[in-house]
């Protein structure tokens, strides 16, 4: 039986290893070892108790192909590091974004709505944990399940309105018309290095990481020497997880413009991801001191007006 893993965090081509585990998001490795350990034996052919060759191979595809790798990721300081700076750039994003998020589980619409965001949560995590693999042919839903609460979760301490309150469709009064309003002005031409940003940036939205580097790599060939596209395509690095790589191109966009808002916030996150310690002209410079070269590309919060369009 194949494990079909399509509902949560899931949906946007993350694997959520919290959701595999049933642990919340904030774990510690203690927690995730002591987890761990209850699934495998309920798991592992010596110790578990499954009959019938479907369960049996079913509990080794789980044990195998999701429960170990998801062990490996979180019980490893720097690779949960690496993970939750990736599962964070994704919960901002997804909280930052406009209109709302179809649920399908009960408990998540719960959450969404709940005035106790953590308490509800911890809550349920605790309680779907007890009977996570009691019904292996229905463990891949309730993985899914857990997932949907995870991503509600982030979008909420975001600050996010998942569900949105539907308006009646009611005709606005008729008022007495106004004189009309001469036509705007066509809008000014996207020169090609815009034109390669907004499809960057629309590619970033859909975490389709490859596409976005594409775009801003034509970019670069254009304008080297433009920040906006060495922080776009930093992210579009950090979405694949390649953490180096994205230092590269925040340090960049950084000499370009010091006061790139999104390298500015991201890059002494992936640099602790990386284990390496802020020097001591990072932690004395100032954001006002030193010459700086205009920023060509525009202004912009990350993945909010980042991805609003032009300005």
């Amino acid at each position: 039986m194949p494990l079909k893993l399509d509902c949560g965090l899931f949906k946007y081509d993350f694997i959520d290893y919290h959701a595999i585990l049933c642990v919340p998001i904030d774990a510690d490795a203690k927690e995730v070892r002591k987890r761990y350990l209850k699934i495998a034996r309920r798991l592992h052919p010596d110790s578990s108790t499954v009959v019938g060759e479907t369960d049996k191979q079913i509990a080794h595809e789980l044990l195998s192909k999701l429960v170990n790798p998801a062990y490996e990721k979180l019980s490893v300081e720097r690779n949960r590091a690496e993970y939750t700076l990736v599962l964070s750039q994704i919960g901002k994003r997804l909280g930052q974004g406009s209109g709302s998020v179809d649920l399908n589980t009960d408990v998540a619409k719960e959450l969404a709505i709940a005035p106790n965001i953590d308490l509800l949560y911890k809550n349920q995590i605790t309680k779907i944990a007890t009977t996570q693999f009691d019904e292996l042919q229905q463990a891949s839903r309730i993985i899914g399940q857990i997932s949907e609460l995870n991503l509600v979760y982030l979008m909420r301490k975001s600050g996010q309105l998942i569900i949105q309150p539907q308006l009646p469709n009611a005709s606005p009064p008729r008022t007495n018309l106004a004189p009309p309003t001469p036509p705007p002005p066509p809008p000014k031409e996207d020169s090609a290095v815009e034109q390669y940003v907004r499809r960057a940036q629309t590619l970033l939205q859909k975490n389709q990481f490859a596409l976005a580097k594409v775009e801003l790599q034509d970019a670069l060939r254009l304008e080297p020497r433009n920040s906006r596209c060495h922080s776009l395509i930093a992210m579009a690095y950090l979405g694949e997880n390649q953490l180096r790589m994205a230092k590269i191109h925040f340090d960049n966009a950084l000499k370009l413009n010091p006061q790139d808002k999104l390298a500015l916030e991201w890059k002494p996150k992936v640099d602790k991801a990386l284990g390496i310690k802020p020097s001591a002209t990072q932690v004395n410079s100032s954001p006002n001191s030193g010459d700086k070269q205009p920023d060509k590309s525009g202004s912009g919060g990350l993945f909010g007006g980042l991805f609003g369009g032009k300005k």
